[in-house]
């Protein structure tokens, strides 16, 4: 009994040193007493050797970093881990109190599970084989049909006839809401078409929070703000489509560095990296989801990861404490493909559907319902919430169109859904386009008569094509790319697309120059080329950075590349550098080279890739991209955020983790606090012309529609916590989105010469609370300023002016109160800020609450 007293008492214990200052201080104390914990007692009293394959319980919890001792043939302890995460059960259950139209969609659905069995009920849990990347199961006596899901964020993957659109991160870049929602509509237009129920996509996690991460290219940008914009429009599009929208992945999936269990471990063996949150840093990253609930998504992905040592899809602090409750999410949890690590676990925690198989459930779903472990209640929640989804999207009128997709994309009819998509590829392949230098005018072009052109990227890849589902390579090849043989248009994974053909930029070019009857001449291979052209009007130098799922970047650059560009420059007095790259790539060995006259990070841009930049090239399009991260002068300035964690730094490596101690400052945010100058910054990017900006004025936003002028000192009454007595609707408060001041300047093109769009930029800081001075800072600081609004205005001619208006939301200005866990409207003097990026201000002003 002592042993067992001593097993007790470990599993109460909340651990007195934690993994970072200052974290979880603002949890809740209460500790998950598990499953596996349980039995670990059971065993001990009963002395039963047959569970010696149990993780051993005789650790300390006491050390700065809890860890477990090895033993010969067991996995360490997990004991001192339990309760970092703070438990939220049980699951809150759905009703589509959030409008009417989900209200109907839950009256629907409660009269279809009323009829199920609990064999029909599981069978709409589950994944099952089939023509999709996942298919549930059909109830055929009720006319439901297996539900198809599929890949990815920028297109139907994989398939004949499909389109392949920007990523996401280079519609980010454009800023535009507008071009977000048709890019939202466009895409869902082709999963309708392909007959795809669910769209597995769009996605804000990551969030960009590591400089190296794999997949940051896949979301729309380092900033919450920003991310949260692109989210929510496109799931308006998408789902405007009658196509049910995933917003993925939840939450804190930062790196793929052990994202999984064994994925990167010593032997292979080893937990998927912990993501270690406090509570107020954790809403930076649940932000951009609350805009895509908020638009109507119907489902969300939990990742593979592990947060605050609990894995994300059996994390019921995450599930249904943040998701289900917080934000009163309507629809259903589906798991990344084989991400579920448990089973009554994962269900009781908050998941709702399991894929690709069954994985922990199916009969064992039935069976832990029939001995009590898991509530019927809760299962019928789990198949109303996904009949709630589906008939929330319309899908059951009998008009949506049969699955058309098929594993490897090759069907006998295939059915083209690419429509007229091609233009607006093009038309965002430019419009995300960054120009970051440009001296004296070198662009854009003016009817050149010679050209020459240089690089591997100027050309379509030879061989790109070995797995039909990945264009240009898939995991078993592509591990350790730092750039990509051919011009790069989209990252690896399964968030990549498959075009249905490649502009190059030689080939949009060459269409360019013999339309002016001109020539070119190029080398494609060579990093030091030794013929030199005298007449050449420009050189052109293509490059690209790589970067895929499964694996995180090598670097920031690579040497053959910036020696590329140096060999060029060094003979070829106007060299232009084009960078086609998956996120953020340094420039900085050749930036300052005065033969260097122009570049433009072209990001990922789609099939339209050539004639996207064509446009820009030759001024057809006055670029107006702006940068969705920081460039930064040298990879040490990422600091402890260029890298993803090993998940070893003082701690047990079966258990790996990543302390997020920078709280809020992440990428501009990190600059800004280490007052770190950057090469370029975060919303920087040049036009053709040049933009003035004036008259800022603050308004208070009495009512809908009534508004009143304030002076910039004047203090403001406003409640500090959204109404308790509101109910929540999903996306979160409903007070949270009432628009408390409106912000408007003016914007004039004063160039000569090119009509353009600007993208005004407004930033606000928020007050910093007295006790922010003391203790740990970097958890508890807010920064100094912070992206709340941005307007893509224009095209606007020479001389001509437009107002720009930003509304400032409850949300925009309030902060995460740890304490009183609600958001919160602080007491003070609010900043505010409109200019051309992160650090060109041109405007400011100020009001008090």
């Amino acid at each position: 009994m002592n042993h067992l007293s001593s097993l007790y008492e470990q599993l109460l214990r909340l651990p007195t040193s934690l993994p970072g200052p200052g974290y979880f201080t603002d949890q809740a104390k209460e500790v998950v007493f598990s499953m596996k914990g349980a039995v670990a007692l059971i065993c001990a009293a009963a002395s039963l050797q047959s569970c010696s394959s149990l993780p051993s319980s005789s650790s300390s919890s006491s050390s700065s970093n809890p860890s477990s001792e090895h033993h010969d043939g067991q996995h360490p302890s997990e004991l001192p881990y339990y309760g970092l995460s703070p438990p939220f059960y049980p699951t809150p259950v759905a009703n589509g109190t959030s409008s009417s139209r989900w209200s109907s969609a839950y009256q629907h659905a409660l009269a279809l599970t009323s009829q199920m069995t609990l064999f029909e009920l599981q069978n709409l849990t589950r994944g099952f084989s089939g023509p999709c990347v996942g298919n549930t199961g059909s109830i055929d006596r009720l006319s439901i049909p297996p539900l198809c899901f599929y890949d990815g964020p920028s297109g139907v993957r994989g398939q004949e006839l499909a389109s392949a659109f920007p990523a996401g991160i280079h519609l980010a870049a454009t800023w535009d809401a507008d071009l977000m929602y048709r890019y939202g509509r466009a895409v869902g237009a082709e999963y309708r078409g392909k007959g795809v129920n669910i769209a597995l996509g769009p996605l804000a996690g990551p969030l960009g929070r590591v400089a190296k991460g794999g997949r940051n290219w896949e979301g729309l940008g380092s900033d919450p703000y920003l991310a949260g914009v692109g989210m929510g429009r496109i799931v308006e599009g998408v789902q405007g489509e009658g196509v049910v929208a995933t917003a993925k992945h939840f939450l804190l999936n930062e790196q793929e560095y052990r994202r999984r269990w064994g994925q990167d471990a010593p032997e292979g063996e080893g937990h998927a990296i912990s993501a270690n949150s406090g509570d107020r840093t954790l809403r930076e990253y649940v932000w951009p989801f609350m805009d895509a609930l908020r638009a109507g998504a119907g489902a969300v992905m939990c990742g593979y990861n592990r947060a605050n040592h609990s894995y994300v899809c059996q994390n019921s602090k995450l599930l249904n404490g943040v998701l289900k409750t917080e934000l009163g999410f309507e629809g259903f949890v589906v798991t990344d493909w084989d991400a579920q690590m448990s089973g009554v676990a994962s269900v009781n925690a908050g998941a709702d559907m399991v894929m690709p198989r069954d994985g922990f459930w199916g009969e064992k779903l039935m069976e832990a319902v029939k001995n009590g472990s898991v509530a019927e209640e809760r299962l019928n929640d789990m198949a109303t919430r996904v009949l709630a989804a589906w008939l929330y999207a319309g899908q059951d009128d009998g008009t949506y169109p049969p699955v058309g997709v098929a594993p490897g994309g090759q069907l006998p009819d295939p059915v083209d859904v690419q429509a007229d998509h091609a233009d607006l590829i093009r038309e965002i392949g430019a419009a995300g386009t960054v120009l970051v230098k440009n001296v004296n005018g070198t662009l854009p072009l003016t009817q050149p008569k010679f050209l020459c052109v240089y690089g591997y990227d100027a050309i379509v890849k030879s061989t790109p094509w070995e797995n039909p589902d990945r264009y240009g390579g898939g995991y078993d090849v592509n591990r350790g790319w730092t750039t990509f043989n051919g011009t790069l248009i989209t990252g690896g994974g399964s968030g990549s697309s498959t075009p249905p053909y490649v502009v190059s930029p030689f080939e949009a070019l060459s269409h360019r120059i013999r339309k002016d009857h001109g020539m070119l001449r190029w080398d494609f291979h060579s990093s030091n080329p030794s013929q030199q052209y005298l007449n050449a009007d420009a050189c052109l130098v293509f490059i690209n950075a790589y970067a895929s799922e499964m694996s995180d970047r090598p670097a920031l650059s690579d040497a053959f590349s910036d020696d590329l560009v140096l060999n060029i420059a060094s003979r070829c007095s106007q060299t232009i550098v084009i960078v086609h790259s998956a996120g953020i790539r340094l420039v900085d060995p050749w930036i300052s080279h005065p033969n260097v006259t122009a570049v433009l990070m072209a990001g990922l841009p789609g099939q339209e890739s050539g004639n996207s930049l064509v446009d820009i090239l030759y001024g057809d399009v006055n670029p107006s991209g702006r940068l969705p991260y920081t460039i930064a002068k040298k990879e040490s300035d990422y600091g402890h955020l260029l890298n993803p964690s090993t998940g070893q730094e003082g701690g047990d490596p079966f258990f790996p983790e990543d302390n997020f101690v920078e709280g809020l400052h992440i990428d501009y945010r990190f600059f800004d606090r280490h007052r770190i100058t950057p090469r370029f910054e975060f919303g920087f990017g040049l036009s053709y012309t040049t933009f003035s900006y004036s008259d800022l004025e603050i308004y208070v936003s009495i009512a809908p529609g009534v508004e009143e002028t304030m002076p910039s000192l004047a203090a403001t009454r406003l409640a500090e916590f959204p109404d308790p007595d509101t109910p929540i609707v999903q996306g979160g408060h409903p007070d949270l989105w009432e628009t408390l001041f409106m912000v408007r300047c003016r914007v004039g093109n004063f160039g000569d010469r090119y009509e353009g769009r600007e993208v005004a930029q407004l930033y606000v800081g928020i007050p910093p609370l007295n006790e922010e001075k003391e203790g740990w800072e970097e958890e508890q600081e807010t920064p100094v300023r912070q992206l709340r609004g941005f307007k893509r205005v224009g095209p606007l001619a020479p001389g001509e002016e437009v107002e720009a208006e930003f509304e400032l939301t409850r949300r925009d200005l309030s902060v995460w109160d740890v304490e009183m866990q609600q958001w919160r409207l602080r007491r003070g003097r609010y900043k505010i800020w409109v200019g051309a990026s992160s650090r060109d201000l041109r405007l400011s002003g100020t009001f008090e609450i």
